[in-house]
């Protein structure tokens, strides 16, 4: 059984972009394995507290996830 288990921040997605993900995940198997995949791949989208997870050594929170990424100008 094909299995996919998505960290996200807490609050970051919404229902309907949960169901996207696990429609698009759920598509990526069933073209890698084939149409027999599809009823049993699980797909689990698990929301991760806020400042509960880092990258680098460095906690992050939703909001410098969300925060504007591009430079400022100088």
């Amino acid at each position: 059984m094909p299995f996919a288990n998505l960290k996200v921040p807490e609050g970051l997605v919404t229902a309907e972009q949960k169901q996207d993900l696990v429609t698009a995940v759920t598509d990526l198997y069933v073209g890698l394995f084939g149409e027999r995949a599809r009823a049993t791949t699980m797909v689990l989208v698990e929301e991760v507290a806020d400042g509960g997870w880092g990258i680098g050594g460095t906690v992050l929170t939703r909001a410098m996830l969300t925060a504007d990424a591009s430079p400022a100008e100088e």
